[in-house]
């Protein structure tokens, strides 16, 4: 019998390891929860119109089509049995179970609302593409329904919009926001202004992306504001209801922020499946529930599980796409060595390939080793980066033809809303286990 691995996630971690054994001797099983491998740093650009959906994730198995050693599951991982080295998934119709001999756990992390989790009713996260879809719909009605009220006071709220958290998604968000209302939508309505549009980043901490250095911090913070971007940083949000946002300035003074449209960017958490590991392993769990991992990444005491990506905690590594790649073929790195007989841990070194963040067109902030820059030079390296890492030819192509009707015109080619983007969630969160899975198998139809 060949050797079994099952990789549970389709991350870049997940997606990665998977080819990294294309060649190798072992038969894939890898589990995900979603149909689609997600370029989750592009989401923001779904969200405000840029991009489609499919341009940012593709249908796994049609990645892994070529690869006839991989076969793709659908399933959300819910048990372990490390003894007996099988896992346990679910889907609408029922459970499954898989035996594996190595196994690499890649899930990667979920919004984190620091305890507020009655905050994401009503400021989602963008985690998802149904995070992104929703926040779509969100912005874009936004300014459908200030068209369509005769109160000032109405208008104002519904034209304000909230980003928490200035790390590089919220910087991201507020630029194309901004670009969105003062830039592409100026001629298309005709009661409203949308150059009157109030955006809002918000962050707790005293300085926004803070891994970048004051110097690069400050220029993008600069080029926000000339966008027309109220930066308030050392401002806690207390409170988030469907009108505005409670928040606490630095100097313990309350304010209150009326807007329709909020967004959360402030935070992430390791998957809730690490406390489950970690209950049948006896690892530890760090301050933000991840994984602390062996120096190889293994998890402790089971050398043939590999735990990457945001769900490890080794070395303080971010939790970043490069992490979770590099990850991926170590952990595959490992599988091989050890079918050759070598039986020794090598020690994951992470390479930083150094980090970017656009905050408009033609302008983004680039720490690359002892390369730091700002302008259009590092926004061509951005979309350089973002080209190469996305999956797949026709994606390439596709997404620059949107790139170049966003950035060089002045249009968005993604700007359909629809009602279910809006309430959707809201609505299968509300109704739990009486929404039909559209995964699930219709017995009585065959």
């Amino acid at each position: 019998m060949r050797h079994r691995v099952a990789i549970i996630g389709s991350g870049f971690g997940g997606l990665f390891a998977a080819q990294a054994l294309r060649k190798a001797p072992v038969d894939i099983t890898l589990i995900a929860k979603t149909t689609h491998h997600l370029f989750q740093p592009l989401l923001y650009q779904v969200a405000t119109g840029i991009l489609s959906p499919g341009e940012i994730a593709p249908a796994t198995r049609e990645i892994l089509r070529r690869q006839k050693n991989a076969l793709v599951l659908l399933g959300e991982v819910i048990e372990f049995d490390l003894a007996a080295k099988t896992i346990t998934a679910v889907v609408a119709s029922g459970e499954y179970s898989i035996e594996y001999d190595s196994l690499i756990i890649a899930v990667g992390a979920s919004q984190s609302y620091f305890g507020n989790d009655h905050f994401a009713q009503f400021a989602p996260g963008m985690k998802s593409i149904d995070d992104a879809l929703e926040l779509r719909g969100r912005i874009f009605s936004s300014f459908e329904l200030a068209e369509l009220s005769d109160n000032a006071t109405e208008i104002n709220r519904l034209m304000t919009f909230v980003i928490v958290g200035a790390g590089p998604t919220g910087v991201e968000m507020a630029g194309q926001i901004a670009e969105l209302a003062h830039r592409t939508l100026v001629s298309d309505f005709r009661k409203i202004d949308t150059r009157a549009t109030r955006v809002i980043l918000l962050d707790a901490a005293s300085t926004m992306l803070g891994n970048f250095g004051t110097p690069l911090s400050e220029k993008a913070k600069l080029q926000l504001e000339r966008l027309g971007v109220e930066v308030r940083l050392g401002a806690k949000v207390v409170g988030i209801d469907h009108n505005g946002l409670d928040i606490i300035s630095s100097d313990s003074t309350p304010h209150r922020i009326e807007a329709s449209c909020k967004i959360w960017a402030a935070g992430v958490m390791a998957n809730p499946l690490t406390k489950t590991i970690a209950a049948q392993s006896g690892a530890q769990l760090d301050s933000a529930g991840r994984i602390l991992v062996e120096l190889d990444s293994s998890l402790p005491g089971h050398p043939e599980i590999f735990v990457i990506g945001d769900m490890m905690s080794l070395k303080h590594l971010p939790g970043v796409a490069q992490v979770a790649i590099q990850g991926g073929r170590h952990a595959a790195k490992q599988i091989i060595k050890r079918l050759k007989g070598d039986k020794s841990r090598t020690p994951f070194e992470y390479r930083d390939k150094g980090s970017m963040v656009t905050v408009s067109r033609f302008y983004a902030i680039a720490s690359i080793g002892k390369i730091h820059t700002a302008g259009i030079g590092a926004w061509l390296m951005w979309l350089g980066v973002h080209i190469v890492y996305l999956i797949g030819f026709k994606h390439r192509v596709t997404t620059l033809l949107h790139w170049a009707v966003s950035f060089v015109g002045s249009g968005r080619a993604e700007r359909v809303i629809t009602q279910q983007q809006i309430i959707a969630r809201s609505a299968i969160e509300r109704l739990g286990d009486q929404v039909p899975n559209p995964y699930s198998v219709d017995e009585d139809s065959e």
